[in-house]
């Protein structure tokens, strides 16, 4: 069975390798208004599940995997910042504090849908104004939940996380790969996963 993601992001796709060579990328386009009285995890698996769902509607003989990711601070949910003034606002905020990383991801295949979530505490250090602003100028906040990239400059600012470092990233690869291959042994897909 051929594996699509339904994501454009690059780190997606790079941490999806680690799993299997060959996938193709099928980016979902849903509206992501999250229904009000979800929680934070519910909430990403919701999103994972509409992002899947959609691509699985043209292509019945293959895996989907849609997954969304979010930051959590004080039970208020930061996605990507609009501009360089939110982009403060959420690094302010993050600041020598620490917040939660969710990733909710769905797998779609044959009519079955299989969710999950992972989740990671992120610590970081305080960070000063001018940091701040210095950061923002990378343009590296624009696209990412709570603004910032771990895997990039952002880990300047990260003083430990407790969790899966992948998820932080946007896909928690432990996790799926567990997935992925008690689906492929329950249910018979000769799926080609590490």
């Amino acid at each position: 069975m051929n594996i699509i993601l339904a994501s454009q992001s690059p780190r997606r796709c790079e941490l999806l390798k680690k799993i299997c060579n060959t996938f193709e990328v099928c980016p979902s386009n849903v509206d992501e208004t999250i229904p009000e009285n979800l929680t934070a995890e519910q909430s990403v698996v919701y999103l994972s599940c509409i992002k899947a769902e959609e691509i699985a509607k043209n292509y019945t003989d293959c895996i989907i995997i849609g997954a969304d990711t979010i930051v959590v601070y004080e039970n208020k949910i930061l996605g990507k910042p609009k501009n360089s003034s939110d982009a403060y606002n959420m690094l302010s905020e993050l600041s020598g504090n620490i917040h939660k990383v969710i990733t909710g991801v769905t797998i779609c295949f044959n009519g079955i849908t299989e969710s999950f979530f992972c989740s990671t505490d992120v610590e970081f250090l305080d960070m000063s104004s001018e940091e701040i602003n210095r950061y923002i100028e990378t343009n590296e906040p624009f696209d990412k939940a709570g603004a910032y990239g771990i895997q990039g400059i952002g880990s300047l600012f990260i003083k430990g996380i407790n969790g899966d470092y992948f998820n932080v990233m946007g896909l928690p690869v432990s996790m799926l790969y567990s997935k992925l291959k008690e689906l492929n042994s329950k249910y018979k897909l000769n799926l080609t996963i590490f």
